[in-house]
């Protein structure tokens, strides 16, 4: 090995390292105001870091919205919270042309911007919200930008969409149509609290044992933190293994189980690949490596899949669990094909 080859590679590792650090740290700050969701703050900062969106899934009182406060207080970014109801509008989102005069008592169209001009957004309970309306976050989601009456307006970066939906209350929602799913990096299950976290909850709740997390980052910071996932190592196999974990969920291909050809009416699309690959590197470099790993594509599997994969009718009928199914679909993939 060269010697610059062995410069680059210390580089990279020392990058590494130092992203490991800091993402450590901000989960553990994040931490202190989440009770009990480790896991759903780290799948939360990984998808951050990826530059992707995330679909928070559960029941009401689950600190969903306190998670949000506390990652735009870590991360020093502009929040702005939206709660969708069935009368929202697109322009409510995204803003709308006002007619005004200037200085010299002309009519004149000037564009006021809506609460989807910041950094950090929350859309509350999105499948409350009509599917013209939903359809609204769909270019700012993918593309980061926003266009009202032909003019594109560019959102500073990073941007992070967060949304949340409850599981258990169907009357006045609207399911989220594929397009948009997609569009989701993530689709998290945030669980119930169990005894003790509960009580850590009430303490801090009713009691104001309150506590404030120190912010560690700001944009400029996170871009170039982003910017260190491109030099992570994928290596040829385990991209294939991504690529076949998505080929698995689609029930015309050679990799799918029984269970996929049975129950499944399509799988998930190429943006998951993509997603499977992001969310390892990010995984990768927060375990202090600079190469992906097979157990870095199994281990968001579940998040990135799950809401990306369609049931037929036999798979409804049987109420299939679209997790698990994943979950056993991906343990059934060899890492190399023989």
């Amino acid at each position: 090995m060269s010697s610059t080859t062995t410069d680059v590679a210390q580089v990279l590792q020392e990058e590494a390292d130092q992203f490991k650090e800091t993402f450590a740290h901000a989960r553990d700050e994040i931490g202190k105001v989440i009770v009990g969701q480790r896991e759903v703050v780290e799948a939360t900062l990984v998808a951050m870091f990826c530059g992707g969106n995330v679909l928070l899934e559960g029941v009401p009182g689950l600190g969903k919205t306190e998670l949000v406060k506390a990652l735009s207080r870590v991360l020093e970014l502009d929040f702005r919270r939206i709660q969708f109801t069935p009368d929202l509008m697109p322009a409510d989102i995204i803003g709308t042309n006002i007619m005004n005069t200037d200085e010299s008592g002309n009519y004149r169209f000037e564009f006021r911007q809506g609460p989807i001009f910041t950094q950090l957004l929350l859309a509350d309970e999105i499948n409350r919200a009509t599917p013209k309306t939903q359809s609204a976050l769909l270019e700012t989601m993918q593309e980061g930008t926003v266009t009202v009456s032909g003019t594109q307006y560019v959102l500073k970066q990073p941007f992070f969409v967060m949304a949340t939906q409850n599981p258990i209350e169907q009357e006045g929602t609207f399911p989220l149509p594929e397009a948009q799913l997609d569009r989701f990096l993530f689709k998290v299950d945030v669980p119930f609290l169990n005894r003790v976290d509960m009580n850590e909850v009430v303490n801090r709740t009713i009691l104001k044992q309150s506590i404030e997390p120190e912010k560690l980052l700001d944009s400029e910071r996170i871009i170039h933190l982003r910017s260190v996932l491109s030099k992570v190592v994928v290596a040829d196999p385990i991209r294939d293994y991504a690529v076949r974990a998505v080929l698995a969920t689609h029930p015309g291909t050679d990799f799918a189980g029984e269970q996929v050809r049975r129950f499944v009416r399509w799988g998930a699309s190429p943006r998951a690949a993509q997603s499977l690959i992001k969310a390892a590197r990010v995984r990768a470099l927060a375990e202090g490596r600079a190469h992906v790993a097979f157990e870095d594509i199994r281990y968001f599997a579940g998040n990135v899949l799950r809401h990306r994969v369609l049931l037929n009718y036999d798979g409804q009928a049987e109420n299939m669990n679209v997790g698990e199914l994943i979950e056993q679909t991906v343990a059934e993939l060899p890492e190399e094909l023989t």
